[in-house]
């Protein structure tokens, strides 16, 4: 089954960004997933999803937010994801400010390689992107990279996936 996905794009999105909120959409894939305000609010996520009661489940941001915000996430959500990207910034950042966060036992922050964040082919609309589910994982441009909780690394995902 093919399912198309629009996704609204603020002004100063650089593709990468937006590669990376397509990315943990596919990962987190769920009927009550949505967009939020995300680059355009501090009060809203790049994604997340609701119970029926309104309540946060899922807090998902992309790329390098600031720590007040993340801790700010872990109060209001069930679950925080951050998906940092960018290279040694991403390193630089988790350095600064992984050891006031390592206490957040709802945080799960996963730095993207490079290569995994970069739109595939030329940059421009239309993009498009496969994402495959399959066996449990996620693959995007052939890369298969890990969240691990409380800090910063690469491998298997172990988030559940829809069949």
């Amino acid at each position: 089954m093919i399912t198309r996905l629009t996704l609204a794009r603020h002004p100063s999105e650089t593709d990468e960004r937006m590669m990376v909120r397509l990315l943990a959409f596919a990962l987190h894939a769920h009927e009550r997933l949505a967009f939020g305000q995300g680059i355009g609010s501090d009060d809203e996520p790049d994604l997340w999803q609701r119970d029926l009661t309104g309540a946060i489940e899922a807090w998902i941001d992309v790329g390098l937010p600031d720590d007040k915000r993340i801790r700010k996430a872990c109060g209001r959500a069930a679950q925080v994801f951050v998906y940092g990207y960018g290279g040694h910034g991403a390193d630089t950042w988790w350095n600064q400010i992984g050891a006031t966060l390592e206490r957040s036992g709802n945080l799960t922050v996963m730095k993207l390689p490079v290569a995994t964040s970069r739109a595939p082919g030329p940059a421009g609309p239309p993009q498009h992107a496969a994402v495959l589910h399959h066996t449990g994982r996620a693959d995007l441009a052939g890369r298969r990279d890990r969240l691990r909780r409380g800090g910063v690394g690469d491998g298997e995902i172990p988030v559940p996936l829809p069949p």
